[in-house]
């Protein structure tokens, strides 16, 4: 599917990969400690750490040779997933954690507590879904976007009639 949506999903998408990651955060690097921590079983934990090792998420880092063991620490690609990971938490914390949230998160510059927001890069103005407009990015074709607001629209960004083709 050509979505990024999609394919950051076909990545991290799965329940035990989002909460792996989500450890990861929290400075969570060995795989006992993952396992401890989110109850996996063994032969799942592999697989998930395996998959996120494959995919740059992780990487493997030895700390021992006998027997030979690793770390597990975020990439690059990893921490990009930090804006994600965040957003379900602020989700969690404003839908579904009757008590309050359960961690909160403190800017290390100023030591205030602190919650992610979306800004424009251009202007500053928050963002939500009421602000902005989505257009065609030059990845898109105009099977893409069958069935939505956007069926009009060509990689471009210049809305066709519906059914002209983009």
């Amino acid at each position: 599917m050509n979505c990024s949506v999609a394919q950051c999903l076909e990545v991290v998408g799965e329940w035990w990969s989002l909460l792996i990651v989500r450890d990861a955060f929290l400075g969570v690097t060995r795989f006992d400690a993952f396992q401890a921590r989110l109850g996996i079983a063994r032969n799942i934990l592999t697989q998930r750490l395996n998959r996120l090792v494959d995919e740059g998420v992780l990487r493997r880092v030895a700390y021992e040779d006998h027997p030979p063991r690793s770390e597990y620490r975020l990439t690059p690609k990893g921490r990009d997933l930090w804006h994600v990971i965040t957003a379900m938490r602020q989700w969690g914390d404003r839908w579904a954690a009757p008590s309050g949230p359960p961690l909160k998160i403190k800017h290390t510059g100023c030591g205030r507590i602190v919650e992610a927001v979306s800004v424009c890069s251009h202007c500053g103005e928050r963002l939500d879904a009421r602000a902005v407009t989505a257009i065609a990015g030059p990845g898109a074709s105009k099977e893409d976007f069958v069935l939505t607001a956007l069926a009009g629209t060509s990689a471009s960004g210049v809305t066709t009639p519906r059914g002209a083709g983009a």
